[in-house]
């Protein structure tokens, strides 16, 4: 396993692991078949991480992407010290420490850039994930009542942070 920056040439298999994920999971954003299926949309998103202020990490498995971190900077100078995190590991890849190693990889850049608040959502009943995040430093600063709605029921989400 290899944790690197995403390449433009890795649009296709970093979308098609968005894909799966959606279908493996009920805690990402998009539902299954919703998420934009345009290679182009996806190599932008890319391009923009590497020629911008943003950052997608990439977590590799032979030829394969099974996880990712993605990083939007703050643009406006009063929270460009700030950046809003989305974090998803395919489901036969978890609990292998590839969370830890990206969240890692996630600090050496937030200090190497002047980050001094990271930020993130969970689905309060993500209990595997929150422990991961709080292993990491973060800590909840408070609840979005009826945030999300998944399978016709609406869910609330954690307000997570790390200061550094």
């Amino acid at each position: 396993m290899e944790i690197r920056k995403i390449q433009i040439k890795d649009a296709e298999n970093y979308l098609d692991m968005l894909l799966n994920l959606d279908k493996e999971t009920k805690y990402m954003l998009f539902e299954p078949y919703e998420r934009p299926t345009d290679i182009n949309i996806t190599k932008s998103i890319i391009d923009r991480s590497i020629n911008g202020d943003n950052l997608i990490l990439v977590a590799t498995h032979e030829n394969s992407i099974v996880g990712f971190i993605s990083v939007q900077r703050g643009v406006q100078i009063r929270i460009r010290h700030t950046a809003y995190i989305v974090v998803g590991i395919r489901e036969s890849f978890r609990g292998k420490g590839i969370g830890s190693n990206l969240f890692d990889k996630l600090d050496s850049w937030a200090r190497d850039n002047n980050i001094k608040r990271l930020e993130l959502s969970v689905i309060c009943s993500n209990v595997v994930a929150k422990h991961l995040y709080e292993k990491h430093g973060f800590m909840v600063e408070g609840i979005k009542k009826n945030s999300m709605i998944i399978d016709g029921k609406y869910v609330d989400e954690f307000c997570m942070a790390k200061l550094y």
